[in-house]
C-alpha cells in the first residue's frame, strides 16, 4: 500500500513540473495526513529522489527541475479500473471518444505482456454503459462553443433561459463542462460568482476573444459538489398530502426517490386500510404529471389547488373519453337493432 502511494506521490509531484505542491494539498489527494506526506517525502529522498521542500508562505515540495521518472508500472487494479473504460457518449458530445479509443490503444501497446493478458481479461468481464433507460440524450446545440470557451480560457456570452421560462443574456467566465446522468452542466463564473447552467438550456452562445483568469485554486470537481449540496438544500418544496392504497403506495415508490420511503411508513392509517402520506414533489406540476400517471390507487387530498387541478384534468378527459364511448355505444346499438317493418294500408274493397 505504501508502494502505491509513494508511486501515486512521485507522479503528481512530476505533473506538477516546476510548479510547487503544498503538504495539505498533496495529503488531500492522496486521502492521508500531512505528516504521512512529509514521511513519504523522506523516503522518497532517502531512495535518490530530488525532492527539495521550501518554506514560507510561497514554499511548497517540488522536484528538482528537469528530473523525471521512467517508471510506467500499473497495479493489477488500476489495469482493470482503466480497461473498464467505456466511450460513452459524453465524449462523443465533445469529440473525445476517438481519442479516447486511441489512448486505451497506446496504453495497452505500453504494458508488459502479462498485464496486457490482464486489462483484456478485464475488459471481457466490465463494460460500463452510462445512457439511461428509456430517455434519450439531451440536445446541448451550442455544446461546441462551451468546450471552445472552456478549453481556451475565454470569456463566453449566452441566450439562456431557466427552468421557469425566463430568458435572459449575460457573459461568463466558463471554468468547466459537467455531465450527470447524460446531462450536460456549464460552470461557470458571473456577477453572482460561481454558477451552474444547464447545456440543454442555453438557447445561443458565441464565443468571444476576451480572454478570463481562473480563479487560483479552483477545483471543479469541488465546486460541483458544493453547488450540488447547496442546491439541495435550497431547492423549491410543494408538499402535498395523499391518501394512497397497499397498490397506490407500491407504484408510488416506483417512481419517488428512496430517501422519501421511510417517512411514509409514519403515516395515518385509516380504517380502509389506505394511508395518509406526505411527498415533496418540488412543484405542482411534477405533483400533477406523477399523480395521474398513478390513477384511482392515489388520491390528492392538500393543497385544495392541486386537487382542483387534478379534478379539472379528471373532467377534461371523461368529456372526450364518455363522449366517444357514448358515441361509439350509440353507433353499435343502432347497427345491431333489426329493421323495422312498415305497415302497409290495405285497400278497401270496391
Amino acid at each position: 500500500m505504501r508502494a502505491d502511494r509513494l508511486l501515486s506521490l512521485l507522479l503528481l509531484l512530476q505533473q506538477a513540473k516546476s510548479r510547487q505542491l503544498t503538504a495539505e494539498d498533496l495529503a488531500r489527494r492522496l486521502q492521508v495526513s500531512a505528516r504521512t506526506i512529509y514521511r513519504d517525502l523522506d523516503a522518497l529522498s532517502s531512495a535518490g529522489v530530488p525532492v527539495y521542500a521550501h518554506r514560507g508562505p510561497n514554499g511548497g515540495i517540488a522536484l528538482l527541475e528537469g528530473w523525471q521518472t521512467s517508471l510506467t508500472g500499473l497495479t493489477q487494479a488500476e489495469v482493470q479500473a482503466l480497461s473498464a473504460i467505456a466511450a460513452p457518449g459524453a465524449l462523443a458530445d465533445i469529440g473525445l471518444s476517438a481519442a479516447l479509443q486511441s489512448g486505451l490503444i497506446k496504453l495497452s501497446a505500453a504494458l508488459p505482456v502479462v498485464q496486457r493478458s490482464a486489462a483484456e481479461h478485464a475488459r471481457q468481464r466490465l463494460h460500463v454503459d452510462s445512457s439511461g433507460w428509456f430517455q434519450g440524450r439531451e440536445v446541448v446545440p451550442h455544446l461546441e462553443v462551451l468546450r471552445e470557451g472552456v478549453w481556451q480560457d475565454r470569456k463566453v456570452w449566452l441566450a439562456y433561459r431557466d427552468f421557469d421560462g425566463a430568458a435572459s443574456e449575460r457573459v461568463v467566465d466558463p471554468y468547466g463542462l459537467v455531465i450527470k446522468a447524460d446531462r450536460w452542466y456549464l460552470v461557470a463564473g458571473s456577477e453572482r460568482g460561481p454558477s451552474v447552467f444547464r447545456g440543454a438550456r442555453v438557447e445561443g452562445a458565441r464565443l468571444l476573444d476576451e480572454g478570463f483568469a481562473r480563479p487560483e485554486g479552483f477545483d471543479l470537481a469541488a465546486c460541483w459538489k458544493a453547488w450540488c449540496e447547496r442546491f439541495a438544500e435550497r431547492r423549491a418544496s410543494y408538499v402535498a398530502t395523499l391518501r394512497v392504497t397497499e397498490e397506490g403506495e407500491a407504484a408510488l415508490r416506483r417512481i419517488r426517490p428512496s430517501g422519501e420511503h421511510e417517512r411514509w411508513g409514519q403515516g395515518r392509517c385509516e380504517r380502509d386500510g389506505s394511508r395518509t402520506v406526505t411527498v415533496d414533489f418540488e412543484r405542482e406540476s411534477i405533483a400533477v404529471s406523477q399523480i395521474i400517471g398513478l390513477g384511482r390507487g392515489v388520491e390528492a387530498v392538500e393543497p385544495a389547488a392541486l386537487r382542483a387541478r387534478l379534478e379539472a384534468i379528471a373532467a377534461d378527459l371523461r368529456a372526450v373519453y364518455g363522449a366517444r364511448d357514448a358515441a361509439r355505444a350509440r353507433a353499435s346499438a343502432g347497427a345491431a337493432a333489426p329493421p323495422r317493418r312498415r305497415r302497409g294500408r290495405r285497400k278497401a274493397a270496391m
